[in-house]
């Protein structure tokens, strides 16, 4: 299985508009990943200069949300190929070609969508919530506005309806995950697909590895467990992938620490193997 055979399908509720480009988080996030360009703090791309960003600084222009100058320059690959009349699709799909990753990685949607945290008694684009205020809670209410009116581009109910397995990796149930649950028609492709579909727990010994995972659950009342995912989840697995017992599902229990590239390969190796023993 090369490349060419795995498809993402990634959360653009984080994107927003800085510096006049359009920035997608998450899509960008998993191509730099793909294309063994992530930077040492795990965002933004490896040995990146700073340039534009001291410049700015100088000038006075607030700089809190800060982009390297070459991931800057990816985002204006997008921003250029969006006001030319393309798909968020196609012009992310530019970015992929250029950061020379042979994935498919798909925006959830063409249509914007934006996640809304109420933290402080005040709501906060997620961005803001996250850097500015440091992702400091509780947080007291979450929204995803826009996700009414957003449709899964066709691209990715294609993809979907294809594809042999489905994994929902260990990312942040609520605000990576979750905004793409929420599209309409979404749970249904994908308990309509023929594909497994198999999550892998965000907890590692009981605790989330990185971001604000823990915050988010308790804020929708879930449990901070791999059966408090698989609530999450309710309806669309056929397994869980987790470091602890989990019940009343099909589980596959191993270590889940993604600190090295070797435990990621073997983490992803026995998930794929795990989810062929199932029927989706």
């Amino acid at each position: 299985m090369g490349p060419n055979a795995l498809a993402v399908i990634a959360n653009t509720g984080d994107d927003c508009e800085a510096y006049g480009v359009h920035v997608s988080p998450d899509p960008d996030l998993v191509t730099y990943w793909l294309a063994d360009a992530i930077d040492e703090r795990g965002y933004g791309i490896r040995d990146d200069t700073w340039e534009v960003m001291d410049a700015l600084e100088r000038a006075g222009h607030p700089t809190w949300f800060r982009l390297g100058d070459r991931d800057l320059a990816m985002c204006l690959l997008r921003t250029e190929l969006l006001r030319s009349g393309k798909r968020l699709t196609e012009a992310h799909a530019a970015v992929v070609a250029a950061m020379g990753v042979g994935a498919s990685v798909l925006p959830m949607s063409d249509e914007p969508v934006q996640t809304q945290v109420l933290a402080g008694g005040r709501w906060q684009p997620f961005q803001e919530f996250m850097i500015l205020s440091r992702a400091e809670g509780p947080v007291e209410g979450l929204e995803l506005r826009g996700a009414d009116a957003a449709r899964p581009t066709p691209d990715v109910l294609d993809t979907l309806e294809r594809a042999e397995t489905i994994v929902i990796g260990p990312s942040n149930p609520a605000i990576s995950i979750g905004p793409i649950l929420a599209l309409p028609g979404m749970r249904d492709a994908l308990r309509g697909s023929p594909a497994p579909v198999v999550a892998v727990s965000p907890f590692v010994g009981g605790r989330s590895v990185k971001g604000p995972t823990e915050l988010f659950l308790a804020h929708s009342g879930h449990e901070l467990s791999a059966a408090g995912v698989v609530d999450v989840y309710a309806g669309l697995l056929d397994g869980i992938v987790a470091d602890e017992p989990v019940e009343g599902l099909a589980s596959l229990e191993i270590d889940t620490l993604l600190d090295t590239a070797r435990a990621r390969r073997e983490v992803a190796e026995s998930t794929l193997h795990f989810a062929r023993t199932l029927t989706g």
